[in-house]
């Protein structure tokens, strides 16, 4: 309850923010004459849109597991996160596209009023706070949803400076056509953060880049157990801040269930206390020697060590 307090408090404030940089930059870039803090208000604007989003999804996510939904709720984030990518990318291609609409009609462009400079001053500032809210929210709750809001604000905040750059030499060059070059810019930037949004949204849907740390933590958990060893078919999973993990291990062919049961519990145990935030365990005991199979889900120590890292990274 406490982490879905945090998200939604953290989407309140990315939601009134915003809505109001938005607001302020939209009119602002009409009444000074400036597609490219036009363009940068409408990119607030898309920033509302991903706060009413998060605080769906904060809604949803909380809900307990289901029969409909055995795992929970907690891939509403990532569902969210890939929206978010989606609103993102079509807010910098009409950016994009009005542009060259503009420059290719040949419309008369006069140099942007200076009004135009404080206010995207001002929403450098405005930026960078929010920013820090949602970095700071992302890293108490573990949520890439925040995350990658976060991610989003600093993009913001690099898009304003390019703004507030292309504003200077318009006005202090007389030259018009420096305004709309930023825009396209501002566009193109817009869209290639989206797509990294994308990207990292799909591989938590895709069960990949799980952080080669939790699996040598699982390993090391099995092999501080007595009676039990090689760890294998290991899988690790994300599902917004927690982990769902899946390993078969080892034990004496002659130990009673009960038994096995016992240290199958001890790795569980040993697992959680080295891993934070684990949602579920799932332990497959085998008897020793028997740990060769057709299927090659997951990862040993000797697949893990034929990683260099990169591997996960990209």
């Amino acid at each position: 309850m406490d982490r879905t307090r945090i998200i939604k408090r953290a989407a309140v404030v990315s939601l009134v923010g915003n809505a109001a940089l938005a607001v302020l930059k939209v009119a602002a870039g009409f009444a000074a004459g400036s597609l490219a803090v036009v363009g940068d208000g409408v990119d607030s604007s898309t920033d509302v849109l991903i706060s009413i989003v998060a605080l769906v999804a904060a809604a949803v996510s909380s809900k307990p597991s289901d029969k409909e939904h055995p795992y929970g709720h907690a891939r509403a984030e990532t569902t969210a996160t890939t929206v978010l990518a989606f609103f993102i990318f079509f807010a910098g291609a009409q950016l994009i596209l009005a542009t060259v609409r503009s420059l290719l009609a040949g419309e008369a462009r006069s140099v942007p009023g200076p009004f135009a400079l404080w206010v995207t001053a001002g929403s450098i500032v405005g930026k960078l706070f929010l920013s820090w809210t949602q970095a700071r929210a992302g890293r108490r709750t573990g949520s890439l949803m925040l995350a990658a809001n976060a991610k989003n604000m600093r993009n913001d905040v690099v898009i304003s400076s390019s703004v507030l750059a292309g504003l200077g030499l318009s006005i202090l060059f007389e030259a018009p056509l420096a305004d709309s070059v930023v825009a396209l810019l501002v566009g193109a930037w817009v869209m290639r953060s989206a797509v990294g949004v994308f990207i990292e949204a799909n591989d938590e849907i895709m069960d990949g880049k799980v952080d080669p740390e939790l699996y040598r933590k699982v390993f090391d958990a099995v092999r501080s157990v007595p009676g039990a060893g090689n760890p294998h078919r290991a899988r690790v999973r994300r599902l917004a801040s927690s982990y769902d993990i899946d390993l078969d291990i080892e034990i004496d062919g002659s130990t009673s269930v009960r038994k096995a049961h016992e240290i199958a519990q001890l790795v569980e145990k040993a697992i959680k206390d080295r891993i934070d935030g684990v949602y579920d365990i799932v332990v497959h005991m085998e008897p020793s020697g028997s740990g060769e199979h057709e299927e090659q889900y997951g990862l040993n120590e000797r697949r893990l060590d034929e990683y260099d890292g990169k591997n996960f990274q990209e």
